[in-house]
C-alpha cells in the first residue's frame, strides 16, 4: 500500500509554490484563459507565411465536420485534385458518405469475426476488452481507404451528399456501439451453448442485416448506377451516363492503389528502422488490402515526401494534429505552446517516450501540397486540412519544420519514388503488432 500526502508533505508544496517567480500572476494567467492559450507563443510570424518554394495547385478545402473521418477525406482529397485537373472540373469532391457506408458496414463484419473468434476466451481478457472498447468508430488508417476503394469504387458528391449523421457521427457511433456489442453478448452465448459454426454464421448474417438498415437510414442506401453530370472549366456541357461506383473510378481516377506504400516513422523501442509492420486489428475490408507500413528514420520519412511533392503529386499523411496547433489561424508550430516555461518544470517528452507512454498518437489525417525548400532543406510545408475554409488560410495551414519532425507520424508515398533501401525492405515479412499498439 502507498504512502498517503501527508499534511507537512502539502505545507511543503504551498512553499514551493510561493516561492516560486511570478506565480501570481501566472496562476491568473492560466485560470482565466487556461494553459494553453497561457503559454502560446506569436502567432502570424513571417516565417509561417503561407509562401512556398515547391507548391501543387488545388482547389478549395473540403469539411469533414463533426466526424472522424479524415483518413477518408484526405485519400479522396488527393485523387480529386488530379481528377479536377484533368477533367477541367473546379473543386471537384467525391461522395465521403459513400464510403463511409461500406467502411461501417466493414468494420461491423470485421467485429463481430473478433468476436466468434475469440469466443473460447474469458470477455475481460485484453483483446477481447480491447474489441468491446470500440466496435465500430469512425476513425481509420490510409489501407483502409484504399480497401474500400478497390472494393467499392468512388462516386461523386452530387450522387450521394452529406446526411445529418454523415456529417455528425457522434450519436451514430453510439448506435452502432450499443448494437455491437449486443451482438457480442449474443454470438458468445450462441457458441458457448453449443451452436454449430452454420447456425453461428446465420446469426451473424441476421446482425448484419440490421446494421445495414442502420446504416441506410442514417446515409441512404449507395448508388449502385448513376450519370454524372458536369461543367467543365470552360463552361462546357458533360454527361457521363450509367455508370457504376468501380466504372467512375476506373474512368475518372484509375489510380493503381497498389503502387502506394505506407511510410511510419517512430523511434520507440522494439520497432525496427526498414521493417513492415502489419495491423491485423485495423483490416477492417476482410479479405481486402492489409494495414501496413514501413518504418523508416524521420530524414526518409521527409525526403520522400518532398520527393512526392516534387513530382507532383500531393501526399496523404497521419499526424498529431491535437499537439502544438491553432486551428482558427492554422498554426502548426513545433513549440507553440511552452508548458514548460509556463509551470516551471521539463514537460517534454522525446519522440520514442511519447510513443512508449502512448502520448504520440496518430490522431488525424491530412494532404501534403507543398513545402518550402531553403538549400535543400525543408523549413515548412503546406498542409490541406479537412476542417472547411473558416479555419487557417482559407482552410490550408502551414506547419513549420519542427512540428512536423515531432508530430508527423505517417506518410503515403508512390514506390516508384522510394529509395532503394526502403524499396528492399518491402520484401521483407511484415511484423504482426497487437490490438493496443501505439501506431493503430
Amino acid at each position: 500500500m502507498g504512502k498517503s500526502i501527508s499534511f507537512d508533505q502539502i505545507a511543503a508544496y504551498k512553499q514551493d509554490l510561493a516561492k516560486t517567480p511570478g506565480s501570481s500572476a501566472l496562476a491568473k494567467a492560466v485560470q482565466n484563459v487556461g494553459p494553453l492559450a497561457a503559454s502560446r507563443d506569436i502567432l502570424g510570424k513571417s516565417a509561417l507565411s503561407p509562401v512556398f518554394s515547391d507548391e501543387i495547385s488545388t482547389d478549395a478545402v473540403t469539411n469533414q465536420k463533426q466526424s472522424g473521418r479524415c483518413w477518408l477525406f484526405s485519400e479522396l482529397n488527393t485523387m480529386r485534385h488530379v481528377t479536377s485537373a484533368k477533367f477541367g472540373i473546379k473543386d471537384l469532391e467525391f461522395s465521403q458518405a459513400f464510403n463511409a457506408f461500406y467502411d461501417r458496414l466493414e468494420k461491423s463484419n470485421l467485429f463481430l469475426q473478433h468476436i466468434i473468434e475469440s469466443a473460447d476466451k474469458p470477455i475481460t481478457d485484453r483483446t477481447v476488452a480491447a474489441y468491446l472498447a470500440d466496435p465500430n468508430g469512425d476513425g481509420g488508417q490510409y489501407d483502409n481507404a484504399a480497401a474500400l476503394i478497390a472494393k467499392y469504387g468512388v462516386v461523386p458528391k452530387s450522387v450521394m451528399p452529406e446526411t445529418y449523421h454523415s456529417s455528425r457521427t457522434g450519436a451514430l457511433n453510439a448506435t452502432l456501439t450499443l448494437k455491437l456489442r449486443k451482438d457480442a453478448i449474443e454470438l458468445r452465448k450462441a457458441i458457448a451453448d453449443g451452436a454449430t459454426d452454420e447456425e453461428v454464421e446465420a446469426l451473424k448474417q441476421s446482425q448484419l442485416s440490421t446494421i445495414y438498415r442502420i446504416l441506410a437510414y442514417a446515409y441512404g442506401e449507395p448508388a449502385q448506377k448513376f450519370d454524372f453530370e458536369y461543367r467543365d472549366k470552360d463552361n462546357n456541357y458533360h454527361i457521363d451516363r450509367d455508370l457504376t461506383p468501380k466504372t467512375f473510378y476506373e474512368k475518372y481516377i484509375g489510380w493503381n492503389l497498389d503502387d502506394y506504400v505506407t511510410l511510419a516513422s517512430t523511434p520507440e523501442a522494439g520497432k525496427e528502422y526498414y521493417q513492415p509492420y502489419h495491423m491485423p486489428s485495423q483490416d477492417t475490408v476482410v479479405g481486402g488490402r492489409p494495414v501496413t507500413f514501413v518504418n523508416v528514420p524521420q530524414k526518409d520519412l521527409e525526403a520522400m515526401a518532398i520527393a512526392q511533392i516534387k513530382s507532383g503529386e500531393t501526399v496523404w499523411f497521419g499526424n498529431d494534429v491535437s499537439e502544438n496547433s491553432d486551428r482558427k489561424s492554422g498554426t502548426l508550430e513545433g513549440n507553440l505552446y511552452d508548458l514548460s516555461a509556463l509551470f516551471n518544470t521539463n514537460m517534454t517528452l522525446s519522440k520514442g517516450d511519447r510513443f512508449a507512454t502512448r502520448q504520440a498518437e496518430v490522431t488525424h489525417a491530412m494532404v501534403l501540397t507543398g513545402v518550402d525548400l531553403v538549400d535543400g532543406q525543408p523549413t515548412k510545408w503546406k498542409v490541406e486540412n479537412s476542417w472547411g475554409k473558416e479555419n487557417g488560410h482559407d482552410g490550408y495551414f502551414v506547419a513549420d519544420e519542427q512540428w512536423f519532425t515531432d508530430y508527423a507520424y505517417e506518410v503515403v508515398i508512390k514506390k516508384s519514388l522510394l529509395s532503394p533501401e526502403i524499396k528492399a525492405a518491402l520484401d521483407k515479412d511484415a511484423i504482426d503488432l497487437p490490438i493496443w499498439d501505439s501506431l493503430r
